[in-house]
């Protein structure tokens, strides 16, 4: 019950800095999808990057999933959460119909790591187990520098947990203690709460001035009012969007995420 509520709670915070992301109007920017390995920050070695890129490809042939690693030179200020979101829905990894694609998310200049899950692998690479993998595979490893083999072990877990083993990562997930109680928790929520209120309010603020200054145009007989759009700036960057036809005759199968997975740092 406990877990079940945090996952709501976490999903709560989730969609609140989504919220704040949008009336914040700032726009990410996402490395080209050139492959099923993305070293953007040029962590891998070439023989490592294929060898990843065979074991993706077959992973791929051979279920209806699809997952991509990535490795970023920088989260742009933003959260790893959010950042991992909009990039899963950038690319449009996973099939169409099923939505069966998934992230692994590598941050190295601000030490954070996420798994990335698609609506479609949510019941088999849960949160908990994508916790799990992260704690136990990824983040020791990379600890110890060696990013290689903690995206590798990584790629193995999350091949297993969603094709061959769901049932016992996922008794094994159930085994971890919890983590902190939920008044930590609250109080992110609260925070964040307070957060997008003050947006909200600043943003209200601005566009009654908007309308002011647009009757007094009107009165002086001045040209028309255009109220901004909370989100938009312009055509640089992408934020949100969809459609990326990537490159290297590779592309995203039109999958969709929600926000499903989990984070760690090291």
């Amino acid at each position: 019950m406990r877990c079940r509520s945090r996952a709501l709670l976490a999903r709560a915070i989730f969609g609140l800095l989504l919220c704040v992301a949008a009336f914040a109007g700032y726009a990410l920017t996402f490395p080209e999808l050139t492959g099923r390995v993305v070293d953007d920050a040029g962590v891998l070695d070439a023989s490592t990057k294929a060898a990843l890129e065979r074991k993706l490809a077959e992973f791929e042939t051979n279920t209806t999933g699809q997952l991509v690693v990535v490795t970023l030179k920088s989260l742009e200020g933003t959260s790893i959460e959010d950042y991992g979101y909009q990039l899963g829905r950038h690319w449009q990894i996973g099939q169409k119909e099923k939505n069966t694609g998934a992230l692994l998310i590598v941050a190295p200049n601000e030490r954070k790591v996420r798994i990335e899950v698609g609506y479609g692998f949510e019941g088999t690479l849960t949160d908990a187990v994508s916790k799990l993998i992260i704690e136990n595979s990824i983040i020791p490893r990379f600890r110890a520098n060696d990013f290689a083999g903690g995206i590798g072990r990584g790629v193995d877990d999350i091949i297993q947990a969603v094709s061959v083993d769901s049932d016992e990562w996922k008794a094994r997930a159930k085994q971890r203690p919890d983590d902190q109680p939920g008044l930590v928790d609250l109080l992110a929520l609260l925070f964040f709460l307070f957060i997008f209120i003050m947006i909200v309010r600043s943003v209200a603020r601005q566009g009654r001035g908007y309308a002011q200054a647009g009757a007094g145009r009107r009165r002086g007989a001045r040209g028309p009012v255009f109220l901004p759009i909370p989100g938009s700036r312009g055509s640089s960057g992408s934020s949100w969007s969809s459609g990326f036809p990537g490159g290297g005759g590779f592309s995203g199968g039109g999958g969709s995420f929600g926000g499903g997975g989990a984070s760690g740092g090291w």
